[in-house]
């Protein structure tokens, strides 16, 4: 093994060890973790033991057969994960859906029924010739419905208006991409070292995805301990233009058992990014920003119609009771639905907050 090779196997096995340990370690520690966390740590798992394989076998092509199927099985999963991982981070504090549990258990079935049944042992050339295509090819479905689940989140790269999380998010895609395509050329030998080539580029594609989650987030800040805690500008905007579009639908915001995951998971973005947006940079708490909102639609309302009552109008625009409501109008406006009425939708300056 010469200098060159020797180095190629240091990071090709530096980073398929480095990838095992963050999956397992994703994998395990799933306490107070969101969703995605774990099938990013399945998905790390099973791309390290394809590297690992891969490494093994291009320095030790006489590599034991069931290896080879295990490294092949592995890749199986790859692309799932990677997809499931992109949903449930769209679909923060959804409770795992019954459909997913099922597609699991076929891949899982797949696997293990299908690897007993043809094994890498008894059928080398089956593998070789045919499954290791089908295992490729369900890569690159996964891949394709990644990026089509992905799109308006790829449009908000380019329009500056992605939020850390999807930045992160489309980062672990494109690196499975780059992953992806060096396994291809590889597979259809248009490129003899992209076999190798893959390994490599893994470790370096692990390390810049660590970057980016622990540190892509992070700006300058005053060293106030308000400015740290504030969501940078770039993301603020483009949290607000996602705010603002979710609660252009009246049906949002009427909802009196509206919650804040409810608006989190209409804006594809975690409850506890919505509450630090809404409390660190609107300065406003949950209910009192959807409160600003019922208020203003019963003012217009108010103003246009003067059949119904001010308590049905309440209800109407989402409040439980009317206690709530006329709490709320005159904290917003600072005054009253009976004078608002009188005064024919305008808020009389005796009323008006800071006045």
């Amino acid at each position: 093994m010469n200098t060159w090779q020797q180095i190629l196997l240091s990071l090709s096995a530096l980073g398929a060890c480095n990838g095992l340990i963050l999956g397992l370690y994703l994998l395990l520690n799933r306490k107070g973790r969101p969703l995605w966390t774990f099938f990013m740590g399945l998905m790390l798992l099973m791309i390290s033991i394809r590297v690992a394989k891969s490494v093994l076998f291009y320095f030790n092509p006489a590599l034991p057969k069931p290896c080879l199927q295990t490294g092949l099985s592995a890749c199986f999963f790859i692309g799932p994960s990677l997809y499931y991982m992109l949903l449930s981070a769209r679909n923060a504090g959804k409770p795992v859906p019954k459909s997913w549990k099922v597609a699991w258990a076929i891949l899982l079935g797949i696997v293990i029924v299908g690897g007993t049944a043809i094994s890498y042992q008894a059928y080398p050339a089956i593998w070789n010739k045919v499954i290791a295509y089908m295992i490729y090819a369900q890569w690159c479905i996964y891949l394709l419905a990644s990026v089509y689940i992905m799109r308006k989140e790829i449009a908000g790269i380019f329009a500056g208006k992605a939020t850390v999380l999807e930045r992160q998010m489309l980062s672990v895609l494109a690196g499975n991409i780059i992953l992806y395509l060096f396994y291809a050329l590889a597979l259809f030998r248009y490129l003899p070292a992209a076999y190798i080539s893959a390994a490599v580029s893994f470790s370096f594609i692990l390390y810049v995805t660590i970057f980016i989650f622990f540190y892509g987030g992070n700006t300058k800040t005053n060293g106030s301990p308000s400015a740290k805690k504030k969501i940078p500008e770039g993301d603020a905007q483009a949290l607000h233009d996602k705010l603002t579009a979710a609660m252009a639908d009246p049906a949002i915001y009427k909802d009196p058992n509206l919650k804040l995951g409810d608006l989190a998971r209409r804006m594809h973005i975690t409850p506890h990014l919505l509450s630090q947006f809404l409390n660190d940079n609107l300065g406003r708490s949950f209910s009192a920003f959807v409160n600003e909102y019922r208020i203003g639609e019963a003012c217009r309302i108010i103003a246009a119609n003067d059949h119904l009552s001010l308590e049905a109008i309440g209800y109407e625009v989402g409040f439980n009771s009317k206690s709530t409501f006329y709490t709320a109008f005159r904290k917003v406006t600072g005054t009253t639905p009976a004078l608002f009425r009188e005064n024919n939708g305008e808020v009389p300056l005796s009323g008006r907050p800071g006045l």
